[in-house]
């Protein structure tokens, strides 16, 4: 299942612009621009920590800021602004945590 929310305007939490965020289980993905669009991923096993952030005027329209900062070569730090469900997201985020490769040994069977 994934997630995909509009970046809204901070006054009264229209989603009037032309950026989109898709949040699954695999990678976080940035839709933006309108005439020229540019798409930026972020594969989850990147993310090392998140924010949730609500100014007061988000608060009041109901929405927030999420920002992830990664280990990721092209975006040191991930902005999803002015979304609403941002709670939500921040725990899908949260909980998706890479799942340890398992070790093998030199015939080919896992290791205990």
């Amino acid at each position: 299942m994934a997630f995909v929310e509009k970046k809204r305007w901070l006054f009264f939490g229209l989603p009037f612009t032309f950026t989109k965020y898709t949040i699954t289980e695999e990678q976080i993905t940035i839709d933006s621009g309108f005439l020229t669009r540019v798409e930026n991923d972020c594969y989850m096993y990147k993310i090392q920590d998140t924010v949730l952030s609500v100014s007061l005027l988000q608060r009041v329209f109901g929405i927030a800021t999420v920002i992830c900062k990664t280990s990721d070569v092209t975006h040191g730090q991930l902005v999803l602004k002015n979304i609403k469900n941002a709670k939500q997201i921040l725990q899908r985020i949260n909980t998706n945590e890479p799942k340890p490769k398992k070790e093998t040994n030199e015939k080919g069977g896992t290791a205990l």
